[in-house]
């Protein structure tokens, strides 16, 4: 969550920026935000070829190529349920 947080604050600590020196964002935010979705889906399309390429299916490739975390990335909540210790388990969990 902290990531997602970070990131909210660059963003507005830039628009702040553009405001105070009278400039607009370089492109509409749902242009700008297509334009990312294209390159995290265009970063795993090799990958996925790959795998299609040496006989997987489609669900496989995609699973093998770990596009969900990479497109995805770190979901809340996540981390803290892989990192929480099994029931029974007394070590720590890595921080």
């Amino acid at each position: 969550m902290k990531l997602y947080l970070v990131s909210l604050g660059a963003g507005l600590l830039v628009g702040i920026v553009y405001s105070l020196i009278n400039v607009r964002s370089p492109a509409p935010p749902v242009v700008a935000l297509l334009g990312l979705l294209g390159i995290l889906v265009g970063e795993q399309i090799l990958p996925v070829a790959r795998h299609l390429m040496n006989g997987d299916g489609l669900a496989r490739a995609v699973g093998l190529a770990d596009c969900k975390d990479h497109v995805l990335g770190q979901l809340p909540g996540r981390r803290d349920a892989a990192d929480a210790p099994a029931s029974g388990d007394t070590t720590t969990p890595k921080s």
